[in-house]
């Protein structure tokens, strides 16, 4: 793909609501919570539902689903597929109606992570390049006539990308480059004694601007969150020794270098050396993180790194931010709403279909 098709590209503006109740933050409409999950068969389904607990849809898929990726203005989503799968699906967030099956290119697989360009014309997807297995790379796709077509791909200067993610100014991409190699249509790791995982920012057509790797060889970057002030925060899944004290989360902050986040060592080891979703809520200026090996979630003031909450959630899956704190859904348990608008965090059960989810999920 030329460079030049990815630039000038104008944002369209958001389409807001007026509604009580439940509110997505930055947003005026009550809250659509999506995710991917299965059912007590084993069936994969694409689902969304209110958090009152009304269901919106629950459209069957035929390949397990990771993250899940809203338009910025249009009333659909892409339910990614999870590593390697090589299907992704374009759901109308309306009814549940499968609009289009997206299919990765031959040699490619999806990585279970995807974004929309804020304008919405375009999306960008980690996958992995099968002729080079790990060789990471961005597949571009444009939604024309309601329809993802692919039209290209960026390198993603680094081995098996998983999260992408945009930084504030809308044009430039974070990337979490897990290291990890895995053949075509396999999730067993290939090169765990010669593992390459970065954090990379690179611009929309590609350019690199950097690169930084945490200094545990077998420390894998796999999972992020942005702040409005562009600080990056990451979740790692130490691939080494269990008893290593890795570095399992990380920050970024504005003109600072990519490093350790201060943790308390229970914390660490709570985690089990393994971190799955990260949400920040930019009013609060707080960090939210899921550990489903450890079934604990925690919660941190992102300024001060004081740690808010550690409580136990069986197999703690997705986290997303709303007005009054986080939402959490769990494999094994119900979906919970932690209130943080005051010095005491206070959790509720949601009305929501308990245990099955899988590991993201979205406010939209």
């Amino acid at each position: 793909m030329q460079r030049r098709t990815f630039l000038g590209l104008g944002a369209a503006a958001l389409a807001a609501g007026a509604l009580g109740g439940w509110q997505l933050i930055g947003n005026g409409h009550p809250p659509l919570l999506l995710s991917a999950r299965d059912d007590g068969r084993g069936r994969h389904y694409a689902v969304g539902y209110r958090l009152d607990g009304s269901q919106a849809f629950a459209t069957p898929v035929a390949e397990r689903c990771h993250d899940v990726v809203p338009h910025p203005h249009l009333p659909l989503a892409l339910f990614v597929g999870r590593r390697p799968s090589t299907q992704s699906y374009l759901i109308d967030t309306r009814d549940g109606q499968l609009l289009q099956t997206l299919d990765s290119p031959a040699q490619r697989h999806f990585y279970g992570h995807a974004v929309f360009h804020r304008g919405g014309e375009w999306l960008y997807a980690t996958e992995n390049d099968t002729a080079e297995p790990g060789r990471g790379v961005i597949g571009a796709y444009r939604l024309q006539a309601g329809r993802l077509q692919r039209s290209g791909e960026l390198s993603s200067h680094g081995v098996g990308p998983h999260q992408l993610l945009w930084m504030p100014d809308g044009e430039t991409l974070v990337v979490a480059n897990g290291g990890i190699r895995t053949e075509a249509d396999s999730r067993v790791e290939m090169n765990l004694d010669a593992m390459e995982s970065s954090l990379v920012l690179l611009t929309r057509d590609g350019r690199l601007l950097s690169k930084e790797r945490l200094p545990e060889r077998q420390n894998s970057v796999r999972h992020l969150a942005v702040a409005a002030d562009g600080t990056v925060v990451s979740g790692q899944q130490y691939m080494g020794d269990a008893s290593d004290a890795a570095t399992l989360l990380a920050i970024k902050r504005p003109g600072q270098a990519f490093q350790a986040f201060p943790l308390g060592e229970a914390q660490r080891l709570a985690m089990t050396q393994y971190t799955a979703s990260l949400a920040i809520h930019d009013e609060l200026r707080l960090l939210a993180l899921t550990a489903p090996r450890g079934n604990r979630l925690f919660i941190w003031d992102l300024d001060s790194a004081e740690l808010r909450l550690d409580t136990p959630l069986p197999d703690c899956a997705g986290v997303g931010a709303v007005a009054e704190g986080f939402v959490v859904s769990s494999g094994a348990g119900r979906c919970r709403l932690f209130d943080c608008r005051t010095p005491r965090i206070a959790s509720r059960p949601l009305h929501l279909p308990a245990g099955l989810w899988d590991n993201h999920l979205r406010l939209a």
